[in-house]
């Protein structure tokens, strides 16, 4: 009875790994049956996505403002190229630190407050930000920056090929995902859970608690920046949308509906959403209402997201509960015995 828990443990590992597997060779061999643009931009909001959960599913801190860390590196990646005439390289480089700075800024100031007060602080930062690009010479005001060249990478690879550009996005992501996958994994990453479950205590063993929210608040933007940076340079467009409240909101439903705390599920998530704004796209306004409904029926039938419903089959777990506890027998002694002990006493 003793082996049982850990080799139910390893069958469950080997099934991540056997999925993850799956899931990559799925991904490598997309391009050649659907539109690469299409997966180019699932996976941007899929890295978008799961930055996004590390805050809200292992910290548990309600970020309503960051669009600012999508959108505002976009801008900084397509100006960087265009006019400064950085490599491609570079230039998501510049997007990336740009979206940290504005995480350590946006952080200090509002990691100290809790719920809906640290919501709305973010909210309100995020405003700013999108203020600025629509006020900025250099952001091109409504218009945007367009024709954001793609160049080369690292000088040889030439992105203006689709093919090419989608496995670059890919490796972006891959490299993304991993970052965070390692962080969860991390010393750092139980510290994070720890404060997550109960803060204070995690105040009584001696963690500064806040500056763990903010260093978890930093990568949270920077990886944030990243997919931002790279869609710049997919679409070739920096404009308002990404930098708007909504994005904001998107990013919050995406979570929601794959899974809060979980790996996998704001990928699926962002999959999801993406897939059905690409499909219903011809209704038009409709398509917020349909997005609305969808997420109230998944609140109401499966509040794990979509991971919490189809992890049980994906893991071969159906309809096999854990075993109960193994309990130990005490022999008792007959009565005869009792009674000769007692009369002895």
């Amino acid at each position: 009875m003793s082996t049982a828990v850990p080799e139910r443990d390893r069958t469950g590992v080997t099934a991540v790994w056997l999925w993850t597997a799956g899931l990559i060779g799925l991904a490598i061999v997309a391009p050649f049956f659907l539109y690469s643009v299409f997966l180019m931009k699932a996976l941007c909001m899929a890295l978008f996505a799961c930055a996004f959960n590390l805050l809200l599913g292992y910290v548990g801190l309600l970020s309503f403002g960051h669009a600012a860390f999508f959108g505002g590196p976009s801008y900084t990646t397509a100006h960087a190229v265009k006019v400064w005439g950085l490599p491609t390289e570079l230039g998501i480089l510049a997007g990336v630190a740009a979206a940290a700075a504005l995480g350590l800024v946006f952080g200090y100031l509002a990691i100290r407050r809790q719920g809906i007060y640290f919501a709305m602080v973010t909210l309100a930062f995020a405003q700013m930000v999108f203020f600025f690009c629509l006020q900025a010479k250099f952001t091109g005001g409504e218009d945007g920056i367009q024709a954001v060249p793609r160049g080369y990478l690292l000088g040889v690879i030439d992105l203006n090929q689709p093919l090419v550009m989608y496995y670059v996005v890919l490796a972006v992501f891959l490299f993304g995902f991993a970052v965070i996958v390692r962080t969860i994994n991390s010393p750092f990453g139980q510290v994070l859970k720890a404060i997550r479950e109960n803060e204070p205590r995690a105040v009584s063993l001696g963690y500064r608690t806040e500056h763990y929210k903010l260093l978890a608040f930093i990568l949270s933007a920077a990886l944030a920046g990243l997919a931002g940076s790279t869609k710049a340079l997919v679409f070739q467009f920096a404009s308002l949308t990404d930098v708007n409240w909504t994005m904001s909101g998107e990013v919050v439903l995406m979570t929601l509906i794959g899974g809060i705390g979980t790996i996998l599920g704001p990928v699926l998530g962002a999959f999801f959403l993406t897939t059905m704004e690409n499909y219903l796209a011809q209704a038009g306004s409709w398509v917020t209402i349909i997005e609305g409904i969808i997420f109230v029926i998944c609140v109401l039938t499966f509040r794990e997201g979509i991971v919490g419903v189809i992890a049980p089959y994906a893991m071969g777990r159906r309809a096999r509960p854990e075993p109960p506890p193994e309990e130990i027998e005490v022999e008792e002694p007959p009565p005869e015995k009792i009674r000769e002990a007692a009369g002895q006493g």
